[in-house]
């Protein structure tokens, strides 16, 4: 077996802006793992600076392991060899990919899932000056559901206005740790009447202790305290639900496996994504299929997406295609 590794760069529609910065283009690494006979498996992943990722310190940990995956491995070899990280998630998708191609089956048939069926995704209000939050909200009109950052205090002030013009939607708050105990109070308060399923992440990960004094009436989801099921025992005595994300978990088997660890703490679970490719979100779209929230918009944004890219009409997504992946 042959592997093949290369960052790719992706322009995106408009700057996507979050608590954590601004960016113009997801730079990906792309994993192609390829049979003497020519089968092919394909993974992608998106490196995360927060995390200390970069497409070059991810292609390097991958071409650490090249002699060992070209000699052969499977997916549980890899969670050995790899911790939770967004190289591990390329190799363990493209193996998934590969023996799917080899099997003839579809992936829910080898992980013994159900079929998929289509989901309801979120779609995205990113930071910006909060007039144009509330225009991209109107804007979202055939969503249902938003999901709404915010980098500040300040921005806590959009979310009331969006929520007088959208009156008619469902909102999940993701503030990427930008929140103090008193931002969050008052973000509780100012948001009481309005329809929101979920918090994200308000405070740094080192400082979300302070999550225990504080009754929210308001579900809280860990996001960047969260990234595997290893993090189940924690996250239990703080979160609500947890948001799963196959760049984080490293991969789709450890993403399952953390999905059902939660669930099986009484944590409810999101499927959420990194702005990537159609191939990076795929696989989350057959596991999305067993959470409570779906935040999996993250093609949307692409000025570009992969060829057989996934079908997304007013926030549903329908299975991946078989040539995409899986």
């Amino acid at each position: 077996m042959r592997l093949f590794v290369q960052e790719e760069v992706w322009p995106l529609k408009t700057v996507f802006r979050i608590a954590h910065g601004a960016r113009t283009e997801a730079r990906v690494v792309s994993v192609t793992l390829v049979e003497e006979d020519g089968t092919t498996g394909r993974g992608e992943c998106v490196p995360y600076p927060r995390y200390g990722e970069s497409p070059l310190s991810v292609i390097a940990q991958i071409e650490a392991l090249r002699e060992t995956i070209e000699n052969g491995i499977d997916n549980q070899q890899l969670l050995d060899l790899m911790p939770p990280c967004a190289a591990r998630n390329a190799i363990d998708c493209a193996i998934w990919h590969l023996n799917c191609k080899k099997s003839g089956k579809r992936i829910w048939e080898l992980a013994g899932l159900p079929e998929p069926k289509p989901v309801q995704s979120a779609y995205t209000i990113v930071i910006d000056e909060h007039d144009k939050m509330v225009e991209a909200a109107l804007e979202a009109k055939n969503y249902p559901l938003l999901k709404i950052k915010i980098g500040s205090y300040d921005d806590i002030d959009a979310i009331v206005e969006i929520g007088k013009v959208r009156n008619d939607a469902n909102f999940i708050i993701d503030a990427n740790e930008s929140l103090d105990e008193n931002g969050f109070k008052t973000l509780l308060s100012k948001t009481s009447h309005m329809n929101v399923d979920l918090i994200e992440q308000p405070f740094k990960v080192n400082e979300d202790g302070a999550l225990r004094k504080i009754a929210s009436p308001i579900a809280i989801c860990a996001d960047e305290s969260f990234h595997s099921g290893r993090d189940i025992e924690k996250t239990v005595q703080q979160y609500d639900a947890v948001n799963v994300k196959l760049d984080k978990t490293g991969g789709f088997t450890e993403a399952l496996a953390a999905i059902r660890a939660a669930q099986r703490a009484g944590q409810k679970t999101m499927m959420g994504c990194m702005v990537g490719t159609s191939l990076v979100t795929a696989p989350a779209v057959i596991l999305a299929n067993l959470v409570d929230w779906v935040d999996l918009d993250g093609p949307l944004f692409m000025a570009k997406d992969r060829e057989f890219g996934l079908e997304i009409n007013n926030g549903i997504i329908q299975p991946p295609k078989e040539q995409l992946w899986g």
